[in-house]
């Protein structure tokens, strides 16, 4: 006999006592890379920008950024996002970024799913052929578009903050490799970019191990040489991640990035922000015109179309506007309890 699904009633009435903290979330990947959007049940964040927000979630509400990303509700590549209330006059919303290391400054494939979330459910009202959806993250203001064809939320599009390189063909030496020519580019967060080919490294998933080592050999080995800076924010001045820059599988594609960040994650998309600090290197470098599309793949093969919209300036750095667009999918929702008394369930990392 089947199980009789009436059976389970008594359980999804249950709750929790009162001292139990609930956290509810929608969850979505953007081309493959997680993404848990809190929604409802995290504290009011005080502050008057959203820098000022993320350093108090990090100084009193980490428990919830731990209990909700590492396990045993997420895992070592689990990625989230707090919405929170705009800081401008023009911002819809306001959002920091979060991961297993912390807290980031900005991240695509983040805003791509919330636009994703906001306008398919109606939160944001739907427009076709595109909805505007305009937000607040640490590293700045961004807009975003969604594509909507017969109601439904195709793609997203959206406009970067300023990007900019701050070093070109700089060159490090790590355990197994010497001469490790590197770019040091801003697309959002700072990123070391690589070649991979120059490693004798194929960004393949059976090498994953081998990339998260070699990456955050990079990126420690860098940071421990390099000051990074932004010219507006020292809140922002810390090197996020490693990009590999990898042969593409198809001729249709530019090139393939694959992303170690935080603390040895590594992004299933091709990272919006990583695209965008790599558009500003190829700008750099006059590889490619200001309007000029490339379509940029992820190590599980989905990808991110990138463009430079237009050049600008950032202090005392040449920089340009990036535009990025992908799709994201609605995965599930879910309420989240947190026992104050449950030691495993405040979240612990394996890896």
């Amino acid at each position: 006999m089947g199980i009789c699904i009436n059976n389970f009633s008594k359980i999804l009435n249950w709750r929790p006592p009162n001292n139990w903290l609930e956290i509810k979330t929608i969850d979505l990947h953007t081309e493959g890379e997680p993404l848990r959007m809190i929604i409802e049940g995290y504290p009011t964040l005080p502050g008057k920008t959203i820098l000022e927000k993320r350093k108090f979630a990090k100084n009193k509400f980490d428990n919830i950024r731990r209990a909700l990303i590492l396990e045993p509700r997420g895992h070592s590549d689990m990625y989230g996002a707090i919405i929170t209330e705009p800081v401008t006059r023009e911002a819809d919303i306001g959002v920091i970024f979060i991961h297993n290391d912390g807290y980031s400054t900005g991240c695509g494939h983040a805003v791509i799913a919330i636009t994703k979330a906001l306008v398919e459910t109606g939160y944001i009202k739907k427009n076709e052929p595109e909805t505007m959806l305009r937000m607040d993250v640490p590293s700045g203001h961004i807009i975003s578009y969604a594509r909507v064809v017969d109601n439904e939320v195709k793609s997203v599009r959206f406009i970067n903050v300023p990007s900019f390189v701050q070093e070109l063909n700089g060159v490090i030496n790590i355990n197994d490799y010497q001469d490790i020519s590197y770019d040091i580019a801003f697309g959002g967060a700072f990123y070391a970019i690589v070649s991979a080919e120059e490693l004798d490294l194929e960004c393949k998933p059976s090498n994953i191990n081998k990339i998260i080592n070699i990456g955050m050999e990079i990126k420690n080995a860098i940071s421990n040489k390099v000051d990074v800076s932004h010219p507006f924010d020292k809140e922002l001045n810390f090197l996020y991640g490693t990009i590999f820059i990898d042969k593409a599988s198809s001729k249709e594609y530019h090139s393939k990035n694959v992303c170690v960040f935080a603390n040895g994650e590594v992004d299933r998309s091709p990272t919006g922000t990583g695209v965008s600090a790599r558009i500003a290197v190829h700008y750099a470098r006059n590889e490619i015109a200001l309007g000029t599309p490339i379509t940029i793949e992820s190590i599980i093969g989905s990808t991110f179309t990138v463009r430079a919209i237009e050049k600008t300036k950032i202090g005392k750095y040449d920089a340009v506007i990036p535009e990025v667009q992908g799709s994201a999918n609605i995965i599930g929702q879910n309420s989240f309890w947190i026992d104050p008394q449950d030691k495993n369930g405040q979240g612990f990392i394996l890896k």
